[in-house]
């Protein structure tokens, strides 16, 4: 993209007619700006700079493997499961557990490798800018505030947060559990990843988990949303046709199979 300052008036020949101006002549043209008009479309001029340096830095900042929004996403062989805003490769030693509301909305995917796991979250953003480095800011005061601690460092994404953060255990009381902080920007989204248990401090530990984030794709949609609404996550058909099927079969409905293994459906309260 080409940026310059507006013309100014049309240059005078030696016979007094007017000169049409041209890029290949600019003694031709004046610069009639007084000092007030002249500072604003600088201003105007340094904006429009920043907003295409931010939008191109943007479009590959930290996600240039993944991970993906849908324009962009690769074709791989891996199936991904579609959970709406986000879609996720399945792969065989990964578990996938959804975690559900009361009201029966998908508020998040969970990812388990052993006893490790990676929840993923996924929100509007902004157009031009993205907000992990605000966010990063704001979960350090919340955990510092709350008798937690965190640091930044550099991980699989750029800067990432390695947290203690306080947690009620049962029959210990609170206690300080490890925690890594994920987050990737994206053209109007931004996916955070929490890795907890031996992969929030084990780089080998989240090695599978991290490389299932970087396969995710997100679906950002056209829909105008507020800057950090959750974009909206839904059941896979299968895993809603499964949860039917099982209820039938505990009603004791004939003619009914019980549903293989698929995702995982936890309710949160």
């Amino acid at each position: 993209m080409a940026f310059g300052r507006k013309k100014g008036r049309p240059g005078v020949d030696e016979v007094g007619k007017v000169a049409e101006p041209t890029d290949a002549d600019p003694d031709s043209f004046v610069d009639d700006l007084d000092n007030d008009d002249r500072a604003l479309e600088d201003a105007e001029l340094l904006a429009e700079i920043a907003r295409s340096e931010r939008e191109e830095r943007l479009s590959t900042r930290s996600r240039p493997q993944g991970p993906w929004d849908v324009a962009d996403a690769p074709e791989v062989e891996t199936p991904r499961l579609d959970l709406g805003a986000l879609q996720v490769v399945v792969l065989p030693e990964l578990d996938v557990r959804l975690e559900v509301s009361p009201e029966g909305e998908v508020v998040a995917a969970t990812l388990v490798h052993g006893e490790s796991a990676l929840q993923l979250n996924v929100f509007a953003a902004p157009k031009t800018e993205g907000i992990w480095q605000q966010v990063r800011t704001e979960i350090r005061d919340a955990l510092t505030t709350g008798g937690g601690q965190a640091e930044e460092a550099d991980g699989r994404f750029g800067i990432e947060l390695r947290a203690t953060v306080p947690t009620d255990v049962p029959g210990q009381g609170v206690v300080l559990a490890p925690a890594r902080f994920v987050g990737v920007d994206g053209p109007r989204w931004f996916l955070r990843g929490l890795v907890t248990g031996p992969g929030a401090t084990d780089d080998p530990a989240a090695a599978a988990l991290l490389d299932a984030m970087r396969h995710v794709v997100v679906v950002r949609g056209t829909d105008p949303m507020a800057v950090r609404d959750p974009l909206p996550l839904t059941l896979p058909v299968d895993a809603v046709q499964a949860v039917q099927d099982e209820a039938a079969a505990l009603a004791g409905e004939p003619g009914l199979k019980m549903p293989e293994r698929g995702p995982e459906i936890t309710e949160i309260r």
